[in-house]
C-alpha cells in the first residue's frame, strides 16, 4: 500500500505567481511534513499563456520575450514548491540519515504541449530545460500511468476519436472500467463503483490548485474547488481519499 500524493493544475503565469505564492510554499512544506510514497504532478504547472493561440497557428506569432517570461514563472514556482524537499534531501545526507526520496512523476499537461508544438522554440525553451535539476520523471502527454491499480492522466480520451471523455465521475468510469485520476477540469468529480467480481474502481476528476481567477471563465465559471488529493493505503485501484483544498493548505502547511 502506498500514500500518493495528487498536485493539480497550477497555471503560473507571470500575473499570478504571487498571488499563489503561498499555496507553492504550502505544497512543498506538505511534501516533507506527510512524506508521500509517490508524488504525481499532473500537469499544467507551466501555464503557458503566450502561446494559447496554437489552435489558429497561421495567423499567430508569439513573442519571444513573453514566452521567456512565462517558462521563468512557472520555473520559479517549481523551485519554490520542490525546495523543502532539496533542503531536507540535503541534511539527511549530512547526518548520514536515510533520504526521502520519493517516486515523482510530472504528467505533462495541455499547456506545457504547447511548447511542442512549435519546433523554432528549441533554442529558446524545451522540456529538457522545463525539468532541468529536478527529481520529476517526465511522462509523455496523455500516456497513462498505473501505480497500485490506478491510472493517472492529465486527462483520458476515446481512442476512436481523440476526443477527452467528459461528464460525470461515474460516466467515465463506465467507459474506462479501471480506477483513474485526471487533472485538466476546473471541478472535483469523485465515483466509486463495487464490482460483482470483487474489484472496487474510482475516478477522480480535479485540476485547480491555484488562487487566481481566470477572466474567461467569467463571473460563473470561477467558483469551483481548488487544491489538491492524498490517496492514503492506495492498492489494487482502491485508495482512501483524502482532498485538500487551497484554504486548508495553507492555513496547515504555509
Amino acid at each position: 500500500m502506498k500514500k500518493i500524493l495528487v498536485l493539480t493544475d497550477k497555471q503560473i503565469r507571470p500575473d499570478n505567481l504571487e498571488v499563489n505564492t503561498p499555496i507553492l510554499v504550502a505544497l512543498g512544506n506538505l511534501i516533507v511534513k506527510e512524506r508521500p510514497d509517490v508524488v504525481i504532478d499532473i500537469g499544467d504547472h507551466w501555464d503557458m499563456f503566450s502561446l494559447n493561440q496554437y489552435d489558429n497557428k497561421k495567423k499567430f506569432a508569439f513573442d519571444g520575450d513573453e514566452v521567456r517570461k512565462d517558462v521563468d514563472a512557472g520555473s520559479d514556482a517549481m523551485d519554490i514548491i520542490l525546495s523543502p524537499l532539496k533542503y531536507l534531501q540535503q541534511q539527511q545526507r549530512a547526518s548520514k540519515h536515510k533520504v526521502y526520496n520519493p517516486m515523482m512523476k510530472f504528467m505533462i499537461g495541455n499547456h506545457e504541449q504547447r511548447i511542442k508544438r512549435y519546433p523554432e522554440l528549441n533554442s529558446l525553451v524545451n522540456y529538457s530545460e522545463l525539468f532541468k535539476y529536478t527529481p520529476w520523471d517526465v511522462v509523455d502527454y496523455l500516456k497513462p500511468v498505473e501505480i497500485e491499480g490506478i491510472h493517472f492522466a492529465h486527462y483520458f480520451y476515446n481512442p476512436l476519436s481523440g476526443k477527452a471523455i467528459g461528464g460525470s465521475a461515474e460516466y467515465r468510469l463506465n467507459k474506462l472500467k479501471f480506477s483513474f485520476v485526471q487533472g485538466h477540469e476546473q471541478s472535483f468529480k469523485y465515483a466509486k463503483e463495487y464490482l460483482a467480481d470483487g474489484r472496487v474502481i474510482s475516478g477522480l476528476i480535479g485540476g485547480a490548485c491555484y488562487a487566481h481567477q481566470e477572466p474567461y471563465k467569467g463571473y460563473q465559471g470561477n467558483n469551483h474547488f481548488r487544491g489538491c488529493f492524498m490517496l492514503h493505503d492506495a492498492h489494487a485501484g482502491e485508495y482512501d481519499l483524502e482532498q485538500i483544498s487551497i484554504n486548508r493548505l495553507v492555513n496547515t502547511y504555509a
